[in-house]
């Protein structure tokens, strides 16, 4: 599992290792002017939860998210919000389960047949009575909260820090066409899949090779716009900094569900108008030391869609290194 970091946890449930980790959402829609809930009941347990499951080898937990809701109701989910992850007693030892928010309309739940045999939207407080797990009602309330504070409701900003690059020292041509490594090939795959979790309509990136290898297998797969955005190179950060910061303070205002692919001098400058339009506890999840990011690892910044400019929460998750 790549590492992960998220301002909606409690360092008390994800702090210390646990014998399970899993991951979930909590599907959402509003129906007849109300916020309604789909839960799901599992015959083996007899229980009503969330979509959830254990994480696969090799697998990042909003990839496991993503597919759970779609294996156990068949909803294609795209990820919103980070809710609170919970920790809970199991037979192996302490089990962790990761949540999302995931906005999915009036589309059909359907259950799979066999981990899930029911499935039932339901309203905040019908959800509170029917919840088998105590624990389950930590995500809802987050949920219900963001909901009453219009926050609910978001556009993913995503940064990429481009994938392993060739070693400077063994590329003599033009620096702007230095190419991924073979560890940043095999990387720019886990980009792709990690991206398919929020699914950006558009994606902006430098126009140097090594950012454009890192995006290209998301775009050749989710047929994402792309726009090169020569001001995120390193020679004109290094140049006009300012500019790059305000190009990204543009990308963010075009209220798009977007990812961004750059370099590592130029993340300071990106992490400064994060700085700015976060609240302070999620902003102090930032990374403040180089290299901020490492080759491959993704930034996910949710923005309000009811407040432009207004940037909600922070996740890191770093990719493998061979």
């Amino acid at each position: 599992m790549t590492l992960a970091v998220r301002s909606s946890d409690d360092p008390e449930a994800v702090t210390e290792p646990a014998a399970v980790v899993a991951a979930g959402a909590l599907p959402w829609r509003v129906n007849g002017g109300g916020l309604q809930l789909l839960l799901i009941h599992r015959e083996r347990y007899d229980d009503w939860s969330w979509p959830k499951g254990k994480i696969d080898p090799g697998e990042t937990l909003p990839e496991c998210a993503v597919r759970e809701v779609r294996e156990e109701v068949g909803l294609e989910a795209s990820l919103g919000l980070p809710l609170p992850a919970i920790r809970y007693p199991v037979t192996s030892g302490a089990k962790v389960v990761y949540y999302w928010a995931a906005h999915v309309g009036g589309i059909k739940a359907v259950p799979d047949g066999k981990e899930v045999d029911a499935v039932r939207w339901v309203t905040p407080e019908q959800a509170r009575r029917t919840l088998t797990n105590p624990s389950d009602t930590v995500p809802l309330e987050a949920l219900v909260a963001a909901y009453e504070a219009d926050r609910l409701e978001t556009l993913p900003f995503i940064v990429v820090r481009h994938a392993k690059a060739k070693p400077r020292s063994s590329w003599t041509k033009e620096e702007g066409k230095r190419p991924l490594a073979a560890t940043g090939k095999r990387q720019a795959q886990s980009v792709s899949n990690l991206l398919d979790s929020w699914r950006p309509s558009k994606v902006a990136t430098s126009p140097w090779t090594r950012c454009v290898q890192t995006v290209t297998p998301y775009l050749q797969r989710s047929g994402a716009a792309v726009k090169f955005v020569g001001a995120i190179t390193e020679d004109e950060h290094h140049r006009r900094p300012g500019k790059a910061r305000r190009t990204i303070e543009k990308l963010l205002d075009k209220q798009v569900a977007l990812a961004v692919c750059t370099h590592r001098p130029v993340l300071p400058s990106v992490l400064a108008v994060m700085d700015e339009r976060l609240p302070r506890k999620a902003a102090g999840f930032l990374p403040a030391e180089d290299p901020y990011l490492r080759p491959g690892s993704v930034l996910v910044l949710q923005q309000s869609a009811a407040k432009p400019g207004k940037l909600l929460s922070v996740e890191i998750y770093e990719t493998f290194e061979d």
